[in-house]
């Protein structure tokens, strides 16, 4: 039996960017549009694994959630087949379980130390993945298999979170994307909290761009078929759809987010505080107070990558987050690129006429230049000092930076230590840095360490439609501070091993935790004592809090665990100290700039994480083959946390080396290899070659970030389309353009003999057909399945061979160190065109057997009976060109093929609108996918 095992994560925070390769969830989304697709679905059931059960079971105790997903496959047919486990997580998740069962053979997990390099590497993949994945708060965890003919396999994973409060409540995010329809499934969620139940909602399913295809069922309600039975302490929510009524909700299995939202009673001031077995837990979120005042600085990146979308939704949040400032709150905005550009050189109070004016200075703020985020920093920093400086002020106040940005430091200081340490020796601890990561090429990890080391947070904001209400909402966690300079102190006799007892301040709607050990497990009281700064005083919270043995479940139907009423179920409190513990200890290995401090933070954070079998980036997981349990048993839960896998891939084979299934390879294509002039590439420049006349001509097209180009159609008769979505980026400085476009995506159709699609990125292949198979594109590799051969050449090309008439030649074009202009991209090239049919049409398509002709003959031009028609240098001015029945003046040119390795010579035309049939939207295709529309119909429809 040969079996492949690929264990990775993706990084999903809140915001993904439309200029990275498009994510797993991305391209379902997609694909679950296209009419074709839902037509074939038992047909390619038939052909691929079924999913016989897909269960998601989550048990929170207490805020801290115990998730274990798991399904059940089966390979009906005669042949081994490849399958793939994928589960999204939620980004604060550690997993603790892995297992895996194929045929009768179990694989378990094993946590393990890493060793330093290992941990270093595994920090930077994780960093990567985040970008291109693009995922709002998720992860995303793969585990690729060979299941033997006529066998099963089962996957279990389990992971462990303690769920954060913001505005107010709860929020427990659970994954539904099984990526087909499931015979049985479920979601089955049990709330246990001694503090009783407040309130509690099921939302909608979730479902973005990034995340699949669903929808939700109109209305507000819970997704059809879920249950919920709740009392004072205790609830169940259980969600079993059918498959008629997955169906109507996705296709293509793809569900999305099963949300569950709650809040607990909050009765005592000092806060809830549980015990069980020598551990304890302090749950503190005051309400009923006056807010604090802020002193705010809004920074805006407006350098030139912010061109666009970005720009226009960042202010339309920032004109909603003005009007919501307090009277007594004071603000002022700055603008960066190359220069700082300050609208006051001081805080400025909140009315009416400042608001506006605050406004108005922010709609003419425009893009351009580099990007000094140290300069801005100090200079909002700077601001905020002097206003707490030269002011008597008599309330207490907050001071925050909320700071935004879509790229790395290009100006001024461009070293990240640097910024880093500059940064914290002037806020001194006064000044809280919340920062916002903005699209896909944004150093989210600079940005996180700012705010990790200036007590404040990050957060990611994908470049979409949502982002303009994903940064208002970012803000609403932070619009109401109610306390500042908080200490929650214990008796250090009485309590050991406490995590972080000091916090900046308390945002309403949020909430503080403590954990910690009790030195006597015999105690009956324990003394607690809180105080924080409120306006004009402080507030001293003093209490002597009874520890009855009793926990969250005490109160609820039985004492329930993670893994039912079993004995060695774990201690619920030991593994949320354990959590934060370990949070906390990777946060300060982070920050800290110091080897022997980092080097100690990092072996305590090692062992604790061991123990605890929590995976982290300091920690791995081997795979071991575990003894063949009984067939009737199966793959079951464990009864506590076990294995888990890596966010690195690790590749595992139990039947030891040799050849891997799947054609041979032949000899491809030279990297460097010159198959045609007929292309487009570049900002995208077009050539055509006409061979008959000896002519080439090119001519560019200006389209707009997002279009959807349509370069081939021949659906009717040749059952071949190509497609090219364009990606956008600033112009270089001092040019001509107020910016650049870049093709990002080819997507080749063809409906015959059947219908199968090619989506080709810079980083991937995605071929479906009869099967799926996602080929990387940093890997040499040739497929070919019912007249389609596709060949990559490793970060070069991928050549597109159709029945052997057709060849399409796609350049990846890759920049290690881009300039803010440059993106990577691809370029289309036409190698063969034979088997097009006269009536092909689109962009390049419609030259396709066709000829041209120049009119006259200006002065100085010169024959050559072996080449083309040549000017001399200079030469051609009231040449016109004829092809198709139009008649364009042109002037020769020299332009760049090939990435730069080749010059031709060309006949350019200035107006390509007189060269082409119809006009510019005639060539834009409503999706990726869309091979129904007509030339000439005006704006394209959709399937």
């Amino acid at each position: 039996m040969l079996l492949l095992l690929g264990l990775c994560w993706g990084l999903l925070l809140c915001a993904g960017s439309l200029e990275e390769a498009k994510s797993w969830g991305d391209t379902s989304e997609q694909v679950g549009l296209r009419v074709p697709r839902q037509v074939r679905l038992l047909q390619r059931l038939k052909t691929r694994p079924l999913m016989t059960e897909f269960s998601v079971k989550s048990t929170i105790i207490s805020r801290y959630a115990f998730t274990t997903v798991s399904c059940r496959m089966l390979n009906r047919a005669s042949e081994d087949q490849d399958t793939e486990f994928l589960v999204q997580i939620p980004a604060t998740a550690f997993i603790t379980n892995f297992t895996m069962l194929i045929g009768d053979q179990v694989y378990q997990g094993e946590i393990t130390e890493r060793d330093k390099k290992g941990g270093d590497e595994v920090k930077e993949k994780r960093n990567k993945t985040t970008e291109e994945n693009g995922e709002k708060g998720a992860e995303t965890f793969r585990a690729s298999v060979v299941i033997p003919s006529k066998d099963k396999a089962a996957f279990l994973l389990s992971y462990e979170e303690l769920l954060q409060r913001r505005l107010g409540q709860y929020e427990h995010v659970l994954s539904v994307r099984p990526q087909q329809l499931v015979g049985r499934l479920t979601v089955e969620v049990t709330i246990l909290e001694r503090s009783g139940i407040a309130s509690l909602e099921v939302l909608p399913l979730r479902n973005s761009r990034q995340k699949g295809s669903g929808r939700a069922e109109d209305g507000a309600g819970p997704p059809p078929s879920t249950v919920i039975n709740q009392n004072e302490t205790f609830a169940k929510v259980l969600f079993k759809p059918s498959v008629v009524q997955q169906a109507r909700i996705a296709q293509n299995g793809i569900l999305g987010d099963f949300i569950i939202r709650y809040d607990v009673n909050r009765e005592q001031s000092i806060g809830d505080i549980q015990v069980l077995d020598g551990y304890f837990v302090h749950y503190f979120a005051p309400k009923d107070l006056p807010p604090l005042p802020k002193n705010v600085v809004f920074v805006l990146d407006t350098s030139a990558s912010m061109v666009g979308t970005k720009l226009r939704q960042t202010k339309d949040a920032l004109f909603t987050i003005l009007h919501d400032l307090r009277p007594q709150d004071h603000f002022s905005v700055i603008g960066f690129s190359n220069r700082i550009k300050v609208w006051k050189d001081h805080l400025v109070s909140v009315t009416p006429n400042n608001i506006r004016d605050g406004k108005v200075y922010i709609h003419h703020m425009s893009p351009t230049g580099g990007t000094d985020i140290h300069g801005a920093l100090q200079r909002a920093i700077q601001l905020l000092n002097n206003y707490v400086a030269r002011h008597d002020i008599a309330e207490r106040s907050v001071s925050l930076i909320i700071f935004l940005t879509d790229g790395k430091p290009t100006v001024g200081e461009t070293h990240t230590l640097t910024i880093l340490n500059h940064t914290r020796a002037a806020a001194r601890g006064r000044v809280c840095i919340f920062t916002i990561g903005i699209g896909g090429d944004v150093d989210f990890q600079l940005l996180e360490k700012l705010s990790l080391e200036n007590c404040g947070h990050t957060r990611r904001v994908l470049e979409d439609e949502d982002a303009g209400s994903q940064l208002v909402g970012f803000y609403d966690e932070i619009r109401t501070p109610l306390l500042s300079d908080i200490h929650v102190d214990y008796p250090p006799g009485l309590v050991e091993q406490a995590t972080r007892t000091l916090f900046p301040n308390y945002f309403n709607g949020s909430e503080m935790v403590i954990a910690g050990k009790l030195v006597d497990r015999e105690t009956d009281r324990l003394h607690v004592e809180v105080t924080a700064s409120n306006r004009r005083k402080f507030v001293v919270l003093k209490t002597d809090v009874p520890l009855a043995p009793q926990m969250a479940g005490d109160d609820g139907p039985g004492r329930v665990g993670p893994g039912g009423n079993r004995a060695g179920d774990p201690n619920p409190l030991q593994r949320l100290w354990s959590y934060l513990t370990v949070k906390e200890l990777l946060s300060s290995w982070l920050q800290s700039a110091d080897p022997q401090e980092r080097q100690q933070l990092r072996q305590e954070a090692q062992a604790l994480a061991v123990s605890s079998r929590f995976l982290t980036p300091l920690t791995a997981m081997t795979l071991r083959k575990s003894p063949p349990r009984p067939q009737a048993r199966g793959l079951e839960e464990p009864a506590g946390p076990e294995a888990a896998t890596g966010p690195d891939t690790v590749t595992k084979s139990p039947r030891g080396p040799g050849p891997q299934p799947g054609p041979a390879l032949k000899k491809l294509y030279d990297p460097r290899i010159k198959v045609s002039r007929t292309s487009a590439d570049g900002d995208p420049h077009f050539v055509v070659d006409f061979p008959l006349s000896k002519l080439t001509v090119c001519f560019n097209i200006d389209g707009q970030p997002g279009d959807i180009l349509r370069l081939v159609s021949d659906h009717a008769d040749s059952g071949v389309t190509v497609n090219g979505e364009l990606i956008g980026a600033p112009a270089p400085p001092n040019g001509h353009k107020k910016q650049r476009t870049y093709f990002r995506t080819i997507t080749i159709l063809l409906n015959k003999p059947q219908r199968s699609y090619l989506e080709v990125t810079p980083r991937r292949v995605i071929l479906d057909g009869v099967d799926r198979l996602v080929l990387p594109c940093n890997q040499s590799v040739l497929v070919g399945s019912r007249g389609l051969e596709v060949s990559v050449s490793a970060n070069a090309n991928v050549t597109v061979t159709i029945q052997g008439t057709i060849t399409f030649v796609i350049l990846i074009h890759l920049y290690k160190k881009p300039a803010p202009y440059q993106r990577d991209h691809l370029g289309f090239y036409i190698a063969s065109s034979k088997g097009l049919s006269p009536n092909c049409h689109g962009l390049l398509g419609q030259f396709l057997h066709q000829d041209a002709r120049l009119t006259e003959e200006p002065l100085g031009l010169s024959r050559n009976t072996t080449g083309p028609l040549l000017p001399k240098a200079g030469e051609g001015a009231g040449t016109v060109l004829k092809v198709r029945g139009h008649q364009v003046p042109v002037v020769w040119k020299q332009r760049k093929i090939y990435n730069g390795e080749e010059q031709v010579d060309c006949w350019f035309t200035r107006n390509a609108a007189q060269l082409l049939d119809g006009e510019y939207r005639d060539y834009l295709a409503a999706h990726p996918f869309d091979s129904e529309t007509a030339f000439g119909l005006g704006r394209p429809r959709g399937l």
